[in-house]
């Protein structure tokens, strides 16, 4: 983690960022397009109101056109139009254009979600669960906004600059060029406070993703700490993450205050200017009272301009602290996929041979495995034993290419598992894994997980197999020992349909519901190859028996 008092680090630049953004928003060019027409309709009120006010004050100081009801009902009707036009442009660009921002989020998630799945477990064991969770959570809510204002705020700011500077030109070019002297000023302060105030964004990210992690090892394990009385150490260690935390959203918002306190200043600069020429050039009639007017209201209208990009600043580095912790995750590299002439594996007796096969993992390069060899005949039996950390869960771990083997290689039936496709390797590998883990949803699902479609009588047939009927049907008489026999066949089949995480809450019960599912991909969809993990023959000895018949 970063240190807490280090003022900022060297991230991918805005425009880099931004340049892995347009592809996400060109897909809604067309909607982008009618969103910034709106953004310029809601710009005409701005614009046209001072020109309004300084006809009227130069007409009534006897200067221009003569001032009449006629001309001032006129006034009013061309103000009363574009107010009518600004509602409508607003309400567009309020509703469609935050839909396209959503959009863009959904897509983003996708396509991290998509890219995640095609991770090794080298990634997943050296990133914590909660941190990619904020990352395709949290990081990408922040983009939605980003997508609809970032485009909109910038050129509606660009639109009134300009304009403003064109028309003021008119009355006066050396005031007009006075007032604007303070903007690039102003800009190159704000760029610099900006990159401050990024870095404490991104601080806040990392850190909270960090506090997740401890947050949900401290839940998930609470078992475990209650069993070795360990609350104080697990308070200690939230304290400690939650305390980090605190000191960087404090540094943030010193960031923010400079940056804020930076504007404000600015303000009163550009306000000073106007008071201090403008009055002048008004006392030498080089200017009229009506110009006077409408640069002070188009002064006001830049300075609410540029507000806007001030408070939109907070927004815009959240955003692109979204985009960057996005782009961490797409540019992570998939080192284990389909060379380009994969092929299907091939149907065969189930033979499997490793060939002088050595592993090192890649994070740490800790050697586990030195030239195996191994030949495991069709329907034989193997039994790994060996200490802890011997490497026998690495070894079942290559067959199916969790991990990629250094030097060697691994055959089954005479095929080099690295020139046949990642699925239908898989699909041909039942895999009883020592980890037990259930999705949420029903029981049906989580046994049928490795055939999606399965029929019910597949499904039941599969937990009998299994040694998970009797279990599920205790579960049946315990929810239902109050209904008739009618009731009991209806509801044993419902009982399938229940939530797994909700009803179950026997963890022998669970093991045998996640190996039903792992034993249903063996047995229905036709896996006689099968990586045995030994803790997972361990439940009973019925499912030990059952395993055996395989």
């Amino acid at each position: 983690m970063q240190k807490v008092n280090d003022p900022a680090v060297r991230h991918t630049s805005s425009g880099a960022l931004i340049r892995r953004f347009l592809p996400y928003l060109a897909k809604y060019k067309k909607t982008l397009f009618i969103d910034l027409f709106c953004a310029a309709m809601t710009t005409l009120c701005d614009i046209i109101l001072p020109k309004i006010m300084s006809t009227i004050t130069n007409s009534a100081m006897g200067v221009g056109i003569t001032l009449t009801a006629g001309i001032v009902l006129k006034l009013a009707a061309v103000y009363f139009v574009l107010r009518i036009i600004d509602g409508a442009a607003q309400y567009f660009m309020s509703g469609i254009g935050h839909i396209m921002g959503v959009h863009i989020e959904t897509d983003m998630r996708r396509d991290a979600f998509d890219h995640l799945l095609k991770l090794d477990h080298t990634y997943y064991n050296n990133t914590k669960v909660g941190t990619i969770m904020g990352r395709i959570t949290n990081d990408l809510f922040d983009v939605t906004e980003f997508a609809h204002h970032c485009p909109e705020e910038f050129f509606i700011a660009g639109i009134k600059i300009l304009a403003s500077f064109l028309i003021l030109c008119q009355a006066s070019v050396p005031l007009t060029l006075a007032v604007f002297a303070c903007v690039p000023l102003m800009g190159v302060v704000s760029v610099y406070l900006n990159g401050r105030l990024r870095a404490r964004f991104r601080q806040q990210r990392v850190q909270i993703g960090e506090l997740n992690s401890t947050i949900e090892d401290s839940l998930l394990g609470q078992g475990v700490v209650k069993a070795f009385a360990a609350e104080d150490e697990e308070r200690e260690k939230f304290a400690k993450g939650n305390r980090d935390f605190e000191q960087i959203k404090t540094l943030g918002y010193y960031a923010m205050g400079a940056f804020n306190t930076s504007t404000r200043l600015f303000d009163g600069l550009m306000y000073l200017v106007v008071i201090l020429a403008g009055g002048l050039s008004l006392v030498y009639g080089r200017i009229t009272a009506g110009d006077m007017v409408a640069y002070m209201l188009y002064v006001t209208t830049l300075i609410a301009t540029i507000r806007r990009i001030v408070e939109f600043a907070e927004q815009f580095q959240r955003g692109m602290t979204g985009i960057e912790r996005f782009a961490e995750i797409m540019d992570t590299p998939v080192t284990i996929g389909d060379v380009p002439d994969a092929v299907p594996l091939q149907p065969g007796p189930g033979d499997i041979r490793f060939e002088n096969v050595s592993f090192e993992y890649p994070d740490d390069h800790n050697k586990v495995l030195h030239n195996v060899s191994l030949d495991i005949r069709p329907g034989e039996r193997l039994a790994l034993v060996g200490p802890s950390g011997g490497g026998k869960t690495t070894l079942c771990n290559l067959i199916p290419r969790f991990y990629e083997v250094t030097s060697g290689r691994i055959l089954i039936d005479g095929q080099d598992i690295r020139h046949v496709t990642l699925k239908s390797l898989r699909q041909d590998i039942g895999i009883v894994q020592q980890d037990v883990y259930l999705f949420s949803g029903t029981v049906a699902q989580n046994i049928a997980y490795g055939k999606p479609g399965a029929t019910r009588e597949e499904i039941m047939e599969a937990a009998r197999l299994a040694g998970a009927e009797k279990f599920i049907l205790a579960i049946f008489l315990f929810l239902f020992s109050d209904r008739n026999a009618a009731d009991c066949m209806i509801q044993t089949l419902l009982l399938y349909r229940a939530n797994v995480k909700s009803k179950i809450r026997n963890v022998s019960g669970i093991c045998k519901i996640a190996f039903a599912h792992r034993f249903y991909r063996n047995l229905i969809a036709t896996a006689p190859k099968l990586s045995y993990n030994h803790k997972y023959f361990l439940f009973t000895r019925e499912s030990r028996n059952k395993s055996h018949d395989v």
